[in-house]
């Protein structure tokens, strides 16, 4: 059976996708058929990771939606992307990059109803152990959607109060939608902060469980989100933490 994993932040700029992508490989690496959706049709950015551009993307998410592709013919194997590191497979279905696109989405919207559609064909297909769904920051319709369909829901979020605030809104959310596994991961936390302090913090704040408190990165920040930083950084303490994000992404 299939793990359908989905990665939400309230607010953008949270470092999801990056979250997403490293989490996603080092599940292809530990020998696991891995799938990523971006379901951010808005502002499309994982395909970013894999050096993918608007040439190289055809079939998409986003043509799916609007009846002019099958949902399999959207996916990409990225799993080259993992180097000689990878015992499984990873698979990227993008959404459309191109800008007439999106302003297309934006202006005249789809039916939500075939993303439930999209994953279940998706997980078949590929016979996947894991789907990972990159979400769009924020709420709407699809989000929802998503998250009642998921077996584990990822919040992302910086300890920031803002983000402290739409965080307990997307809880809230998720609670009432009875989604069976929640876990929230703080990203992006400064080096001076004590990483216990923050976790006891928010663990109490939202009566819920934080699977990892993941520091600021300079080297993290300095690849701009061109590669993938457990594939670039295998024994980076930040690598560790990845690992340990996937482990209870999987349970």
């Amino acid at each position: 059976m299939t793990e359908l994993i989905m990665l939400h932040s309230f607010r953008g700029g949270t470092g999801k996708t990056n979250i997403s992508a490293n989490v996603g490989a080092l599940l292809a690496m530990s020998g696991l058929r891995i799938g990523l959706i971006d379901t951010d049709i808005q502002s499309p950015g994982i395909h970013v990771l894999f050096n993918l551009d608007e040439s190289s993307v055809d079939k998409t998410l986003t043509s799916y939606l609007w009846g002019e592709s099958g949902i399999e013919e959207a996916v990409i194997d990225v799993t080259e992307s993992l180097g000689d590191k990878a015992g499984g497979k990873l698979f990227l279905i993008p959404s459309s990059i191109k800008a007439s696109d999106i302003a297309r989405i934006l202006r005249n919207g789809y039916s939500v109803t075939l993303l439930d559609e999209a994953y279940q064909r998706v997980q078949d297909a590929l016979e996947l152990d894991a789907l990972i769904i990159d979400t769009h920051p924020g709420l709407n319709d699809e989000i929802l959607l998503s998250m009642a369909l998921s077996n584990t829901l990822g919040i992302i979020l910086r300890p920031d109060q803002q983000d402290y605030q739409g965080t307990s809104i997307s809880m809230k959310l998720a609670q009432n939608l009875e989604v069976s596994d929640i876990v929230m991961i703080v990203n992006k936390s400064p080096q001076l902060f004590n990483e216990e302090m923050v976790k006891s913090k928010v663990e109490e704040a939202y009566s819920g469980e934080v699977a990892a408190v993941v520091p600021h990165s300079d080297e993290m920040m300095a690849l701009s989100s061109a590669k993938l930083f457990v594939v670039e950084y295998p024994d980076d303490p930040l690598t560790g933490i990845f690992k340990k994000i996937a482990l209870r992404l999987m349970t």
